[in-house]
């Protein structure tokens, strides 16, 4: 799961950034580094020849752009794996764009028809759907999204956790098959935004379709005018299609809906007494949705009233762990191999991979594939999406991650990557490889065009130096290939957003100040 990645800042720390590193507030530029990074390694490894992965791709959503460049987690399956290579480290060039004073971070990056960036930025005035030059990352469009409840509760309370406790207010969107951002913005609305160039050559954002949930979604939200709400806001956390054009959304307090585009009807239920803080996975056999307490597959009714079609619980342990957003699992749902899908749990001691059998008609005792413990004892949490491929798991520990105060002064996390296999009978799975990189808060992305694993590492440094690096890891070995460096300080921290791979082979990854972009020259 992506989970706080559009943050804005907490005020005093981006404020005191903005003093230490650098920059006019006012100005587009390079992401300041802090002082140290003439002190580290800029390059470490050797290039890494291509090595295709075999296997399929999984299925091509009908409603969603083609895989790849469809959303955070690449496809409707959640897998979290590219057609496209990423950079190889031959001789790779970083550059960034410094979105905001207070904040920048573009966290989930899609792409155009043409190779364009489409992505959601966070600041402190609110969010901002951007279309960017994707080799430049200049800004040719923009649209601004209206300010999110946390960020004025967290002003008014200074209580920044709340800002990065947040998911919701456009973080999880996806790009359609017509080239459209999807997504719900903090007023519990659902817009479907189309960008297109003007005769003079510039662009814009417009507003094609605009659904209103309020009507079954609580929105009594603190705002600059209503500062002490007496009802209930719940705000709405992701939308994706189904197989049949319905947009399902789900939100914080439980409730799961649909829009049926073509005539505008919304249904909806509540999970009452659970949290919805991911995104979710659809198939041709349902939408697979995780909550605080459960596993779900659902189906919409004849008229489009969602309709659970198995719920699996797991062990959420008996809190959250610091890396968690709340008590329990912390991952998208990944459907992959023949019929599978797997999240993690928040078991107190080690976290566990759980595997099920997708099917409706499974008997609930032989749902559970396998239960594979990861990590060290005591230190063990994921709140980001599983990586599948074939059979294939790759899991990272966040364990010990908060924000982008949690790191300062070269402290760093426990780290470690796991890759677990399902075996080809189904009769359970195995560890292939464990690996002791450091990824703090990535969601990291495979290439099956060349066999490479990309995470945004960072290392303990005893002079206090925060370095932030690229870095490739052999997806059969788990041997790191090569890492780049970023660039040091917080503003680089990816503080939850993921790695996105373009058509071009340029790796991005959403920062806390904007966005950078690495690749081969």
């Amino acid at each position: 799961m992506f989970r706080r990645s559009l943050n804005c800042a907490v005020l005093p720390v981006v404020a005191a950034l903005t003093v230490m590193y650098g920059g006019s507030p006012a100005q587009a530029e390079e992401i300041p580094k802090a002082p140290g990074h003439r002190l580290v390694t800029h390059y470490d490894g050797a290039p890494a020849a291509a090595a295709p992965l075999p296997g399929e791709a999984p299925p091509q959503h009908p409603f969603l752009a083609p895989n790849g460049r469809s959303g955070m987690h690449s496809d409707a399956a959640g897998s979290a794996t590219s057609p496209w290579s990423g950079p190889l480290g031959k001789n790779p060039k970083v550059t960034s764009e410094k979105i905001a004073a207070l904040g920048g971070e573009c966290a989930t990056a899609t792409f155009d028809s043409a190779g364009r960036l489409v992505t959601v930025c966070g600041t402190f005035s609110g969010f901002k759907v951007k279309l960017l030059e994707p080799r430049t990352l200049a800004t040719l469009a923009e649209h601004q999204l209206p300010q999110r409840s946390s960020t004025v509760e967290a002003i008014t309370s200074l209580d920044f956790a709340k800002i990065f406790k947040d998911t919701s207010g456009g973080a999880y969107f996806y790009l359609d098959d017509q080239d459209r951002a999807v997504l719900a913005d903090s007023r519990q609305h659902i817009l479907r935004l189309a960008h297109s160039q003007n005769p003079d050559g510039s662009w814009k954002f417009t507003v094609d379709d605009d659904w209103d949930l309020t009507g079954q979604v609580p929105h009594d939200c603190v705002t600059w005018t209503n500062l002490w709400p007496s009802g209930t806001c719940d705000p709405v956390t992701s939308v994706m299609p189904d197989w049949n054009g319905r947009i399902w959304w789900v939100t914080r307090q439980g409730r799961v809906g649909t829009v049926d585009p073509a005539t505008g009807r919304i249904r909806s239920v509540q999970l009452r007494g659970e949290e919805i803080q991911n995104s979710f996975s659809v198939a041709e056999d349902g939408v697979s949705i995780v909550s605080d307490h459960a596993l779900y597959s659902f189906r919409a009714g004849a008229d489009g009233t969602p309709e659970i079609q198995w719920r699996q619980t797991y062990d959420r342990g008996t809190a959250a762990k610091p890396g968690s957003v709340n008590q329990g699992s912390g991952t998208t749902p990944d459907l992959f191999g023949q019929g599978y899908v797997a999240i993690t749990d928040n078991a107190d001691d080690r976290m566990n991979v759980l595997v099920y059998k997708r099917g409706a008609d499974v008997p609930a005792d032989r749902r559970l594939v396998c239960k594979v413990p990861v990590f060290g004892s005591g230190a063990s949490t994921t709140d980001n999406s599983l990586i599948t491929w074939g059979n294939s798991i790759v899991v990272e520990n966040n364990y010990g991650y908060e924000n982008p105060t949690t790191l300062l002064l070269g402290k760093s996390v426990v780290g470690g990557v796991a890759r677990i296999d399902v075996r080809a009978d189904g009769s359970g799975c195995d560890t292939v490889w464990e690996s002791a990189i450091r990824a703090p808060s990535v969601v990291p992305k495979l290439s099956t065009a060349n066999g490479l694993l990309y995470f945004y590492e960072k290392e303990p440094n005893v002079w206090g130096i925060d370095a932030w690096y690229l870095t490739a890891v052999d997806f059969r070995t788990g041997e790191r290939r090569w890492r780049q460096l970023t660039g040091t300080g917080p503003l680089y921290d990816n503080n939850w957003a993921p790695i996105t791979l373009g058509p071009d082979g340029t790796a991005y990854v959403g920062v806390f100040n904007g966005i950078v972009a690495v690749r081969d020259t």
